[in-house]
């Protein structure tokens, strides 16, 4: 690899691994819904080697699905954590790209925030306390309707305007009075008369705006006005300021004229005022889906909306225009390549490899060539042990023991008809590598995953479940493995009711339960749906007694079952 420039450089600071991998773009290796052994340890397997190739990609395993008890005995055999549970890859907010537009308090003047508008060229300002948790937003309408209504010469104080505003709207500064009250009482009016005619409109509490006249601005102060505007910065007597004093009237100095005092004094009123307040505004999360808020964003006349995390504080502002830019997260898929067996919304994501070793099926489809490779080997991960190999990368033991398991269980400890040379040979040399025997370690997996004492009828279909298009229908089919025909048995009675009702509410056309024995070397079928009978007659020559019928040597379900259902139905429906 090129050598980074932080080590070129002398004196530069080294980025930690741990940095340097924060930055990368984080893609997930993941198997399919209702993960067996093979799609958790693959993901797994697959992602320690692709982080081993130096990509600039932060490769993680996820799983699509709770993992069963099989598995879990698995990772728990060779010190693996659980990967993390990936539902729905579709993209998120925090996949958009978010703008960063900084809060501002509450108390900010309509004047500061329409410059701050123009400075950023943006639309909306996030209103913010400090914690940075969410108030509300003003916007340029909100602004542009403040100076177009028509209001009672009350709305300063009404707004509780603070005098700090009112000395950044105005240029000005304060001669007497507290720079950090508020004008919270009175009206605003402007002194063009002689002081005869003010008294009979100056009340108390007024802010009155007038010019350099002795008369005037004792007139004011007599009758109570809660603060004097001194325009064209005409000085202040030491009288008039002594007075005002004792009066407890505020006395600012502005080197504005009279209009430009009236016309600009609105402005200095907060926007909180004229904001949108938290509870009536739109927001969404980091966390929401793009799928999800789409909808919502084109029905609203918003022009942005704010994002909040996890936590609820304030992080920036999105668009409609942020939704055409999003970037879609990055996927490799292991062991399945149908849309009814990934993770929800894949086909929202990046695909970017394939591995697997199942038919090639259903609607699965990307935009650019990606690296697909499925060979007709018994387990995923024995291919990707050839990848190992290819690449020459060391297989760590506990890696090692992850994939053989794999194979192990994939293969029914080499008796499946899937089985190859290839997966014999891959489980042999994985298993030394681990430190195991591959025939005692079966024992102990197999067991581990047959004790379903404690598992509800639903966990147990579940456990190893998938979905296929077979022509015009949708088939689920689940497999249960176990050394004990008792225990098989057992599972038979609490597991139909439960298929029985998965027809009944219409979730699939046809749903088939594998019960297979691994010692006998066959399988008890459970089957029930649409023209059942007709298609379990075609599919294997035998008749469907009380919805179940029994198979010798049928023991996989990629191979023997899922091909066989697939003739059956052509036959039946002529799909």
């Amino acid at each position: 690899m090129e050598e980074t420039a932080s080590k070129r450089v002398p004196g530069a600071k080294q980025e930690t691994s741990e940095s340097a991998k924060q930055r990368k773009r984080t893609v997930c290796v993941v198997g399919h819904k209702n993960p067996d052994t093979d799609s958790v340890c693959s993901a797994i397997a697959y992602a320690y080697l692709k982080n081993q190739l130096g990509e600039p990609y932060n490769f993680v395993a996820a799983r699509a699905g709770l993992v069963s008890a099989e598995t879990q005995f698995v990772l728990e055999r060779f010190h693996a954590k659980t990967p993390l549970l990936l539902e729905n890859i579709g993209t998120r907010v925090k996949d958009m790209e978010i703008r960063k537009v900084e809060g501002v308090r509450s108390n900010l003047s309509l004047k500061r925030a329409w410059t701050l508008m123009q400075e950023q060229n943006i639309f909306t300002l996030p209103i913010t306390n400090s914690k940075n948790k969410l108030k509300g937003l003003i916007t340029i309408n909100d602004i542009a309707k403040s100076y177009m209504e028509e209001y009672e010469s009350s709305i300063v104080s009404t707004a509780k305007t603070p005098y700090r505003n009112i000395l950044e709207t105005l240029e000005a500064e304060m001669i007497v009075g507290d720079p950090d009250g508020f004008f919270d009482k009175g009206q605003v009016v402007i002194a063009a008369a002689n002081p005869d005619v003010m008294e009979n409109y100056i009340k108390e509490h007024d802010m009155v705006i007038l010019g350099n006249r002795y008369e005037g601005q004792l007139c004011a102060i007599e009758m109570q006005a809660g603060c004097i505007v001194v325009c064209l910065g005409a000085p202040v007597s030491r009288t008039i300021q002594r007075l005002a004093e004792e009066r407890g009237c505020t006395v600012i100095v502005t080197p504005l004229d009279t209009y430009a005092v009236a016309r600009l004094i609105n402005q200095s009123m907060p926007v909180e005022f004229f904001m949108q307040k938290e509870e009536n505004l739109l927001t969404f999360h980091l966390s929401d889906y793009t799928e999800s808020i789409r909808d919502t964003m084109s029905k609203k006349r918003y022009r942005d909306f704010p994002i909040l995390d996890k936590g609820g504080y304030y992080v920036g502002m999105i668009s409609r225009r942020n939704l055409l830019g999003v970037r879609r997260r990055g996927l490799i898929l292991v062991d399945h390549n149908e849309v009814s067996q990934a993770v929800d919304n894949v086909l929202d994501a990046e695909i970017m490899e394939i591995i697997d070793h199942h038919r090639i099926g259903g609607s699965l489809e990307t935009i650019n060539p990606v690296y697909f490779r499925n060979q007709p080997v018994g387990c995923t991960s024995t291919i990707i042990y050839q990848m190992y190999r290819e690449k020459c990368v060391e297989i760590p033991p506990d890696i090692a023991g992850l994939m053989c398991s794999a194979i192990i269980s994939d293969t029914l400890i080499f008796r499946s008809p899937t089985c190859t040379p290839m997966d014999v040979e891959a489980a042999r040399a994985l298993a030394r590598i681990a430190g195991i025997e591959c025939e005692a370690h079966a024992k102990e997996m197999f067991a581990a995953g047959s004790d379903l004492s404690t598992k509800t009828p639903e966990e147990i279909c579940y456990q190893d479940f998938k979905k296929f298009e077979l022509g015009d229908m949708n088939v689920g089919v689940g497999q249960i493995t176990s050394m004990s025909e008792e225990e098989l048995q057992s599972i038979k009675e609490r597991i139909t009711p439960f298929l029985q009702n998965l027809i009944t509410r219409k979730e699939l056309d046809m749903v088939c339960f594998m019960l297979t024995n691994i010692i006998e070397e066959g399988t008890d079928l459970i089957c029930y749906g649409k023209d059942d009978v007709d298609i379990i007659e075609a599919s294997f020559h035998k008749k469907l007694e009380n919805g179940s019928v029994y198979l010798q040597s049928v023991v996989s379900r990629k191979k023997q079952l899922v091909p066989s259902l697939m003739t059956g139905i052509s036959q039946v429906t002529g799909a």
